[in-house]
Protein backbone atom coordinates (compact mmCIF):
# COMPACT_ATOMS: atom_id res chain seq x y z
CA UNK A 1 0.00 0.00 0.00
CA UNK A 2 1.47 3.62 -0.85
CA UNK A 3 2.13 7.09 1.08
CA UNK A 4 -1.20 8.51 -0.14
CA UNK A 5 -3.57 5.53 0.72
CA UNK A 6 -1.82 5.35 4.56
CA UNK A 7 -2.55 8.59 4.53
CA UNK A 8 -6.18 8.32 3.55
CA UNK A 9 -7.02 5.01 5.85
CA UNK A 10 -5.11 7.27 8.63
CA UNK A 11 -8.20 9.83 8.10
CA UNK A 12 -10.67 6.75 8.49
CA UNK A 13 -8.84 5.91 11.76
CA UNK A 14 -9.04 9.23 13.57
CA UNK A 15 -12.62 9.26 13.07
CA UNK A 16 -13.53 7.35 15.87
CA UNK A 17 -11.21 9.53 18.54
CA UNK A 18 -13.12 12.43 16.78
CA UNK A 19 -16.92 10.50 17.84
CA UNK A 20 -15.37 9.74 21.30
CA UNK A 21 -13.94 13.48 22.23
CA UNK A 22 -16.90 14.99 21.23
CA UNK A 23 -19.72 12.41 22.62
CA UNK A 24 -18.23 11.01 25.95
CA UNK A 25 -18.83 13.35 28.76
CA UNK A 26 -15.52 14.51 29.59
CA UNK A 27 -15.21 17.09 32.33
CA UNK A 28 -12.31 18.97 30.38
CA UNK A 29 -14.31 22.36 31.26
CA UNK A 30 -14.38 25.59 28.88
CA UNK A 31 -12.34 27.72 26.94
CA UNK A 32 -13.53 31.57 27.06
CA UNK A 33 -11.87 32.83 23.34
CA UNK A 34 -12.47 35.68 21.74
CA UNK A 35 -15.69 36.14 23.98
CA UNK A 36 -17.37 32.85 22.80
CA UNK A 37 -17.40 30.15 25.89
CA UNK A 38 -16.23 26.81 24.00
CA UNK A 39 -16.33 23.24 25.44
CA UNK A 40 -12.60 22.08 25.34
CA UNK A 41 -14.03 18.76 24.20
CA UNK A 42 -15.41 20.51 21.20
CA UNK A 43 -12.36 22.69 20.25
CA UNK A 44 -10.19 19.36 20.88
CA UNK A 45 -12.67 17.96 18.37
CA UNK A 46 -12.44 21.07 16.22
CA UNK A 47 -8.84 20.02 15.86
CA UNK A 48 -9.29 16.43 15.51
CA UNK A 49 -11.59 17.14 12.63
CA UNK A 50 -9.55 19.69 10.90
CA UNK A 51 -6.37 17.80 11.00
CA UNK A 52 -8.32 14.80 9.33
CA UNK A 53 -9.59 16.89 6.69
CA UNK A 54 -6.49 18.73 5.96
CA UNK A 55 -5.06 15.01 5.44
CA UNK A 56 -7.17 15.24 2.04
CA UNK A 57 -5.11 17.66 0.75
CA UNK A 58 -1.71 15.87 1.53
CA UNK A 59 -3.06 12.21 0.10
CA UNK A 60 -4.21 14.20 -3.30
CA UNK A 61 -1.04 16.02 -3.26
CA UNK A 62 1.46 12.94 -2.71
CA UNK A 63 -0.53 10.68 -5.10
CA UNK A 64 -0.16 13.48 -7.99
CA UNK A 65 2.99 14.74 -7.42
CA UNK A 66 4.61 10.72 -7.31
CA UNK A 67 2.32 9.26 -9.70
CA UNK A 68 0.72 6.92 -7.20
CA UNK A 69 -2.58 7.52 -7.78
CA UNK A 70 -4.38 3.97 -7.66
CA UNK A 71 -7.70 2.57 -7.87
CA UNK A 72 -7.83 1.95 -4.42
CA UNK A 73 -7.23 5.35 -3.42
CA UNK A 74 -9.71 6.97 -6.32
CA UNK A 75 -12.50 4.64 -3.93
CA UNK A 76 -10.79 4.82 -0.53
CA UNK A 77 -10.48 8.73 -0.70
CA UNK A 78 -14.32 9.86 -1.31
CA UNK A 79 -14.91 7.24 0.88
CA UNK A 80 -13.21 8.58 4.12
CA UNK A 81 -14.50 12.20 3.29
CA UNK A 82 -17.76 10.80 3.73
CA UNK A 83 -17.11 8.84 6.59
CA UNK A 84 -15.41 12.01 8.06
CA UNK A 85 -17.88 14.04 7.14
CA UNK A 86 -21.30 12.21 8.19
CA UNK A 87 -20.27 11.21 11.39
CA UNK A 88 -18.95 15.13 12.40
CA UNK A 89 -22.34 15.96 10.92
CA UNK A 90 -24.44 13.34 12.86
CA UNK A 91 -22.23 14.38 16.16
CA UNK A 92 -23.12 18.09 15.68
CA UNK A 93 -27.28 17.04 15.16
CA UNK A 94 -26.61 15.33 18.59
CA UNK A 95 -25.38 18.22 20.31
CA UNK A 96 -27.73 20.21 18.61
CA UNK A 97 -25.99 22.29 16.72
CA UNK A 98 -26.92 21.14 12.93
CA UNK A 99 -30.44 21.06 11.69
CA UNK A 100 -31.08 17.81 11.19
CA UNK A 101 -32.70 18.25 7.64
CA UNK A 102 -30.01 19.51 6.55
CA UNK A 103 -28.21 17.05 7.82
CA UNK A 104 -30.62 14.06 6.22
CA UNK A 105 -29.90 16.05 2.75
CA UNK A 106 -26.09 15.88 2.85
CA UNK A 107 -25.86 12.82 3.71
CA UNK A 108 -28.88 10.94 1.45
CA UNK A 109 -26.54 12.90 -1.70
CA UNK A 110 -23.31 11.18 -0.40
CA UNK A 111 -25.22 7.50 -0.38
CA UNK A 112 -26.82 8.22 -3.63
CA UNK A 113 -23.03 9.43 -4.94
CA UNK A 114 -21.78 5.72 -3.48
CA UNK A 115 -24.38 3.62 -4.84
CA UNK A 116 -23.83 5.51 -8.61
CA UNK A 117 -19.77 4.91 -8.03
CA UNK A 118 -21.05 1.12 -7.11
CA UNK A 119 -23.18 0.85 -10.04
CA UNK A 120 -20.15 2.18 -11.70
CA UNK A 121 -17.49 0.40 -10.69
CA UNK A 122 -19.77 -3.03 -11.69
CA UNK A 123 -19.38 -1.34 -15.02
CA UNK A 124 -15.74 -1.35 -14.65
CA UNK A 125 -15.44 2.52 -14.33
CA UNK A 126 -14.38 4.46 -11.58
CA UNK A 127 -15.03 7.50 -10.75
CA UNK A 128 -12.61 9.40 -9.39
CA UNK A 129 -13.93 12.95 -7.29
CA UNK A 130 -14.21 15.83 -9.75
CA UNK A 131 -13.75 19.55 -9.44
CA UNK A 132 -17.18 20.40 -7.99
CA UNK A 133 -17.29 17.80 -5.94
CA UNK A 134 -13.78 19.21 -4.10
CA UNK A 135 -15.90 22.25 -3.85
CA UNK A 136 -18.86 20.50 -1.75
CA UNK A 137 -16.09 18.50 0.41
CA UNK A 138 -14.56 21.62 1.06
CA UNK A 139 -17.36 23.88 1.92
CA UNK A 140 -18.80 21.19 4.20
CA UNK A 141 -15.48 21.00 5.98
CA UNK A 142 -15.58 24.72 6.69
CA UNK A 143 -19.17 24.46 7.72
CA UNK A 144 -18.35 21.83 10.33
CA UNK A 145 -15.48 23.70 11.69
CA UNK A 146 -17.53 26.63 12.17
CA UNK A 147 -19.97 24.76 13.75
CA UNK A 148 -17.62 22.88 16.20
CA UNK A 149 -15.74 26.06 17.04
CA UNK A 150 -19.56 27.56 17.78
CA UNK A 151 -18.79 30.68 15.14
CA UNK A 152 -15.82 32.11 17.13
CA UNK A 153 -14.15 34.70 15.76
CA UNK A 154 -17.72 35.85 13.70
CA UNK A 155 -19.71 35.74 16.58
CA UNK A 156 -17.89 39.28 17.84
CA UNK A 157 -19.17 40.92 15.01
CA UNK A 158 -22.92 38.98 15.10
CA UNK A 159 -22.45 36.93 12.28
CA UNK A 160 -23.98 33.48 11.91
CA UNK A 161 -21.00 32.68 9.39
CA UNK A 162 -21.17 29.01 10.35
CA UNK A 163 -24.99 28.67 9.58
CA UNK A 164 -24.44 30.40 6.35
CA UNK A 165 -21.62 27.94 5.60
CA UNK A 166 -24.25 25.22 6.69
CA UNK A 167 -26.49 26.50 3.92
CA UNK A 168 -23.67 26.90 1.07
CA UNK A 169 -22.06 23.82 1.50
CA UNK A 170 -25.66 22.20 1.15
CA UNK A 171 -26.37 23.95 -1.90
CA UNK A 172 -22.81 22.28 -3.15
CA UNK A 173 -23.72 19.43 -1.94
CA UNK A 174 -27.15 19.46 -4.01
CA UNK A 175 -25.13 20.85 -7.11
CA UNK A 176 -22.69 18.66 -7.32
CA UNK A 177 -25.13 15.20 -6.40
CA UNK A 178 -26.83 16.53 -9.40
CA UNK A 179 -24.26 16.88 -12.02
CA UNK A 180 -22.83 13.43 -10.73
CA UNK A 181 -25.60 12.17 -11.45
CA UNK A 182 -25.97 14.00 -15.24
CA UNK A 183 -22.66 13.24 -16.27
CA UNK A 184 -23.22 9.26 -15.64
CA UNK A 185 -26.66 9.18 -16.98
CA UNK A 186 -26.09 6.87 -19.58
CA UNK A 187 -23.71 4.55 -17.66
CA UNK A 188 -26.02 4.67 -15.08
CA UNK A 189 -29.11 3.65 -17.46
CA UNK A 190 -27.26 1.21 -18.98
CA UNK A 191 -26.40 -0.89 -16.30
CA UNK A 192 -30.32 -1.52 -15.37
Amino acid sequence: MNLPNKITISRIFLIPLFMIIMLVPFSWGNLSLLGTTLPVTHFVGALIFIFASATDWVDGYYARKYNLVTNLGKFLDPLADKLLVSAALIVLVDLGLAASWIVIIIISREFAVTGLRLVLAGGGEVVAANMLGKVKTWAQIVAISALLLHNIIFELLSIPFADIALWVAMFFTIWSGWDYFAKNKEAFLKSK
